[in-house]
């Protein structure tokens, strides 16, 4: 009789998982079949969008480095990813005739700058493999016995009988793509501990007025400090961007996972301070604003700025450092200008909050790494149930150490779905 293994998710973990659980088969000359459920109608919505359109498929750091910008139980990936690693992935894609290039922060991406085209590539694989795909096909919940597998239930009532199942439904993030979060209560049901979900990578809210005067201003260099309760808690270089809500952008969104954390917390006052001159010793600055007001000294303050700043963010930069837009340059005094030079270099938004979960990059919190073997991805509660991707509780910085992660979670799983078949 054939047996059969279910991967219920066709995002990058479950593709992956998919395809080596495959593999696997193929070279094992197993009978099990392979079975990849989706909920949505076509494969690898979420990727599509990753990497704005572009899918960052990972990150040519070595993997000690990878692990390190892997915030959210990094360590927990050791064996999946010495197993799968950032050259692994590469080499599979490149297989698959999808070249890559490297790019600064040692972000790799396809050559094409096309997530379909990587999309594409794993769909090809799964086709090649003779893998069995279902798209609109939601799983309602996985069905055991005896602390065994045994099958799963579709939401339309249709039971499909497996010996291993693979959990890789992603997240709460974007639900659009289909990461609705349901694959925490299909884990939870089965007895998991499920660690509290928060967003990451997201954008954040403030409270001050003038910074939806700004909106649509982008910066470049800036050094970014997350402060709580007045003690810097992350400082980070980068670019952000000023929107109608607060703040976004890489340096904004690779802090938002410790804010998140502390305002879901409660009882702390986030700030962020910003230093729009990070360049510059604050002697320095002074000095070239010095140069700048003798360069302008007949003229209004807000106009004897315009080489300093974006003619947007000088009147707050100005009201921040108590300083009338409309004064002459001339008659700025030594202490005003001393504070000018500080306002340029802490210029301090109240954090009020982050934007929805359904707008985040990834998901933190999940299914807790202590109830699942690091090797295997198998679940030291369920027998024949493995889980990979966003759905457990691992998440990182930008910059394709998510979809690392996801594919290494997933390729483990689909080789030991298979190993472990009895």
């Amino acid at each position: 009789m054939e047996r059969r293994i279910i991967i219920i998710g066709a995002g990058p973990a479950g593709m992956m998982a998919a395809i080596k659980a495959a593999e696997t088969n193929e070279t094992m000359g197993s009978p099990a079949e392979i079975l990849l459920l989706e909920k949505m109608k076509k494969p690898g919505r979420k990727m599509m969008i990753t990497g704005k359109g572009r899918c960052n498929i990972t990150n040519a750091a070595d993997v000690p480095e990878i692990i390190k910008n892997i915030q959210g139980n990094g360590r927990f990936l050791f064996s999946s990813m010495k197993a799968f690693d950032n050259r692994a992935v590469i080499d599979f894609f490149e297989e698959q005739g999808v070249a890559t290039k490297v790019e600064r922060g040692q972000r790799v991406f396809p050559v094409s700058d096309k997530a379909q085209d990587v999309v594409d590539a794993m769909v090809s694989r799964l086709h090649e493999l003779e893998v069995k795909i279902e798209t609109e096909a939601a799983v309602k919940d996985i069905l055991t016995e005896e602390g065994r597998v045994k099958g799963v239930r579709l939401k339309s009532g249709a039971i499909y009988k497996a010996e291993a199942v693979i959990l890789a439904v992603g997240g709460a993030s974007y639900p659009g793509t289909g990461s609705s979060g349901d694959g925490y209560e299909m884990a939870g049901n089965l007895g998991h501990h499920i660690i509290p979900i928060r967003p990451s990578l997201v954008p954040l809210t403030t409270e001050e007025d003038w910074v939806q005067e700004v909106q649509g201003l982008s910066l470049r260099n800036v050094r970014a400090e997350l402060l709580v309760d007045g003690k810097t808690e992350l400082s980070l270089f980068g670019e952000m961007m000023f929107t109608h809500y607060g703040v976004t952008g890489p340096v904004i969104l690779s802090m938002s996972r410790e804010a998140s954390g502390y305002l879901t917390e409660g009882g702390h006052f986030v700030e962020l301070s910003l230093n729009l001159k990070p360049a510059l010793s604050e002697e320095k600055l002074e000095a070239r604003i010095q140069r700048d007001f003798e360069k302008y000294q007949r003229k209004e303050l807000k106009n004897g700025m315009a080489d300093l700043l974006p003619h947007k963010l000088i009147e707050p930069v100005l009201d921040a450092a108590y300083l009338a837009p409309d004064k002459p340059v001339h008659q700025v005094t030594v202490e005003e200008r001393k504070r000018l030079v500080h306002t340029l270099q802490h210029l301090v938004l109240t954090v009020s909050g982050t934007r929805p979960l359904a707008e985040a990059i990834v998901t933190v919190g999940g299914v807790s790494v202590k109830e699942i073997d690091p090797r295997s991805m198998e679940s030291k509660l369920v027998k024949g149930l493995f889980l990979a991707g966003e759905v457990v509780d691992v998440d990182a910085f930008t910059g394709g150490y998510n979809l690392q992660a996801a594919f290494s979670m997933g390729a483990a799983a689909g080789c030991w779905s298979v190993w472990n078949l009895e």
